[in-house]
């Protein structure tokens, strides 16, 4: 099996180095054609997607699978809606490659570019998402990289059946080339790929912090993404409460399976008695689990709200993905960015304030890749911040962060163009002196 994966990477490595060099053009017609497939196929999808559903229910049964992996997986028509308008938006993106990004003269007819390049062959390992397919591949395709998909078990169905409708669609677009897209299917294979870092350029792991700190574990493959969603709220004591009640709601309860829900919601103590027992009967209305810490446990116990838990210290760094909050009263800003950088992943944060200058305080302060003023932390999202859909969402402090969508998938190469020119000339007692002058000159203009 071992040599089978092999030969898909490598198949996949040699069309990337032709996906490279095909134009916008072109790639917008390969785009259209997926979403087209995509409307045309739903039923195939649906019919896939609800033997899934039956294998994770099982699964879920038996305790090998959680709730929130099972909201992931589940697909309808709704959500092909969503994959289709993905691919759509990247189609309205520009063209990302062969973009000028510098010019410096070193000398006279001797000019130094500096343009962007795909990366080259990018492996995506994820769970459960069945929608995580035609996101990546079109962002990958309009990059110009080539991808090798491997989804969770519970979702292979799925998987299979929008993978293979995607690239259809792909390689009907003459120029198009062959292999460019390969899916992988067993847990064997991900070791397999894992290992392969002569040839897979990228690795972008979507799944719980478990599954993400394992494929860095155990890899040579450079990886963009994050080990968990821990974010939180603080509301400060400047928070305007019909604002907080609002963002805090929707921040935990929207979607609570996602990395970018809170799971921590810090109050500031002096407003916390006019602003938590509402907030806190919000949540247990729609059947939030609350765990407070002493403090704000005495005080919505002494309102009469039940049900409440104590939390326990290994709360404040537990990403839930689920109906449950930890709630915390806190004495100052400063103590609510302590929490956050000392318990937080880096990922989305939140405050709920109309004072200008802790509003200040707080986006200076607080490390993580998406810091959100007076607005819900699930806005963290590659589709929502006009990047027409995501890759994934990067806490890493090197090449991207945050929310990922084609820029993360680019590079760059230098290109010197000159006319017969050598280092002697411009070394020793004689030396040539260097220009570099700043251009504003195009690569694409050069004849």
């Amino acid at each position: 099996m071992a040599e089978d994966i092999e030969t898909k990477v490598i198949k996949a490595k040699k069309a990337s180095i032709e996906l490279s060099g095909v134009n916008e053009e072109v790639k917008n017609r390969a785009l259209e054609a997926m979403a087209e497939a995509l409307d045309r196929e739903r039923k195939a999808i649906l019919e896939a997607n609800s033997k899934d559903l039956e294998y994770a229910s099982e699964l879920k049964k038996a305790g090998k699978l959680t709730q929130a992996l099972v909201d992931r997986l589940k697909v309808t028509d709704s959500k092909i809606d969503g994959m289709i308008a993905g691919i759509r938006d990247v189609i309205k993106l520009k063209d990302p490659v062969g973009e000028t990004l510098s010019t410096l003269e070193l000398d006279n007819d001797l000019i130094l570019y500096q343009i962007s390049c795909p990366i080259g062959l990018i492996g995506v390992i994820f769970e459960s998402r069945p929608d995580v397919v035609p996101q990546v591949m079109s962002l990958c395709l309009k990059s110009g990289n080539a991808t090798i998909f491997k989804g969770g078990s519970e979702a292979r169905e799925s998987n299979r059946t929008i993978f293979e409708i995607l690239v259809k669609a792909i390689e009907s677009i003459e120029v198009m080339p062959r292999g460019a897209f390969q899916l992988m299917e067993t847990r064997e294979e991900i070791m397999s790929l894992l290992s392969l870092d002569a040839y897979v350029d990228l690795l972008i792991p979507r799944g719980s912090n478990e599954f993400v700190k394992f494929i860095q574990d155990n890899t040579k493959i450079p990886v963009l993404g994050h080990t968990s969603g821990i974010c939180h709220i603080y509301v400060d004591e400047f928070a305007d409460l019909d604002t907080a009640w609002k963002v805090c709601f929707d921040s935990k309860v929207q979607y609570p399976a996602v990395c970018n829900a809170i799971e921590t919601l810090l109050v500031n103590r002096k407003i916390a008695e006019v602003f938590l027992p509402k907030m806190a009967e919000m949540y247990i209305k729609v059947g939030v689990e609350l765990r407070c810490d002493e403090d704000s446990y005495t005080l919505l116990a002494e309102k009469g709200l039940a049900p409440l838990s104590k939390a326990a210290e290994e709360d404040w760094g537990l990403e839930y993905n689920d109906l449950i909050l930890s709630i915390k009263l806190v004495d100052s800003i400063k103590e609510a960015i302590d929490h956050i950088n000392t318990f937080g992943s880096h990922h989305t944060d939140g405050i709920i304030t109309e004072n200008a200058s802790r509003r200040k305080e707080f986006i200076g302060l607080v490390d993580s890749s998406s810091v959100m003023v007076n607005a819900s932390t699930r806005f963290a999202d590659g589709y929502r911040y006009g990047k027409g859909a995501e890759v994934g969402i990067s806490t890493n402090k090197i090449h991207s962060r945050g929310p990922v969508g084609m820029e993360g998938l680019l590079i760059y190469k230098y290109i010197l163009m000159g006319e017969g020119q050598i280092v002697a000339d411009y070394a020793g007692e004689q030396a040539k002196p260097y220009t570099h002058r700043k251009l504003d000159l195009k690569f694409e203009d050069v004849d």
